[in-house]
């Protein structure tokens, strides 16, 4: 089948971000109060803490693993450092670099979603019962010694932050040392969540880029399970619900995905849409719709032309169809 593919969309639209992300590539190995957001954000607890999130103890360089498996295992992924160290670790760099961060909590079944670089989001991230992973530069400028640790908790009224951090179960830490720590890797943190939820506060293009991300090395089942989530939040998202279209078509449920692309086609008039939605009335045996959706599709082809003039050229041979 000649199919239109969500994460060919997904790169044309979302490859500069992408690539600003990547290009941050720090590598992290282990080595008096300030004054929170005031007024304090509307409909935020002024202290919370995860208080059973699992700890995983770690004074060498495997930070990086001891904090992935902290947020795995809380969100219901149990998971050991040691199982991680293979891939997330680069022993010769001894730490270990964000994009694997990523793709460690992916290839583990997990959404990893990159969050907002506020101290809100970290708020509402916990408050939301997500642990939150945060890269800190522990040293200096000149001399950084980069470390991961997993945000658990918070008081607004003693501007402090909680930390499952190396050794420590529980380390609090002044907010005004733990944002100097922050702010040296550019804000940058992540959530991982089971597929069906989402991060509290990504934004639409990093949650559409976790969930894309995601449907890699998920099974299709689980992929549909998230673009699900997605769609219930962003239900106008056009890669969304290709993406949720092509997942459960692998899943083996054509009549879901003929919804799901003919959602998008008449919402979005997405020639992409389109041809999918005509190849999946093709193999169904109605040639008369799947007619109908390819030359809609032809329409509004633009760099498609050549896909939809192909599933035409499809529907009128003698023969085609299911079998």
């Amino acid at each position: 089948m000649r199919w239109s593919s969500v994460r060919a969309a997904w790169r044309r639209t979302t490859a500069p971000a992408v690539a600003g992300v990547l290009a941050l590539g720090l590598l992290a190995g282990c080595a008096g109060p300030g004054q929170l957001a005031a007024p304090w954000p509307a409909g935020l607890p002024v202290r919370a803490e995860l208080a059973e999130t699992p700890f995983f103890p770690d004074d060498s360089y495997y930070c990086g693993p001891a904090a992935l498996a902290t947020s795995l295992s809380a969100a219901g992924l149990p998971t050991r450092p040691e199982a991680l160290v293979g891939q997330v670790f680069l022993p010769g760099r001894e730490g270990a670099l964000q994009v694997e961060m990523l793709a460690g909590a992916r290839r583990r079944g997990a959404v990893a979603t990159v969050i907002p670089p506020t101290p809100e989001a970290l708020w509402r991230e916990v408050a939301a019962g997500q642990p939150v992973v945060v890269l800190q530069n522990l040293g200096l400028s000149w001399a950084p010694s980069w470390h991961y640790a997993v945000v658990v908790g918070y008081d607004a009224e003693a501007a402090t932050v909680l930390l499952r951090s190396g050794p420590m179960q529980r380390q609090e830490m002044a907010l005004r040392t733990f944002l100097h720590t922050w702010d040296r890797s550019e804000r940058w943190a992540f959530v991982t969540t089971p597929p069906g939820r989402l991060s509290a506060t990504a934004t639409r293009a990093e949650a559409v880029r976790a969930l894309v991300a995601y449907e890699r090395n998920a099974p299709a089942a689980d992929a549909a399970r998230a673009y699900r989530a997605g769609l219930a939040r962003w239900p106008d998202d056009q890669v969304l619900g290709m993406g949720l279209g092509n997942a459960l078509y692998a899943a083996g449920d054509p009549a879901g995905a003929e919804r799901a692309f003919r959602d998008v086609a008449e919402r979005h008039q997405s020639p992409a849409a389109y041809n999918n939605l005509a190849r999946l009335l093709l193999e169904r045996g109605d040639k008369a719709q799947a007619r109908s959706a390819a030359e809609r599709g032809l329409a509004v082809a633009g760099p498609l032309r050549a896909t939809l003039a192909e599933t035409l050229r499809a529907i009128d041979t003698p023969g085609s169809g299911p079998r």
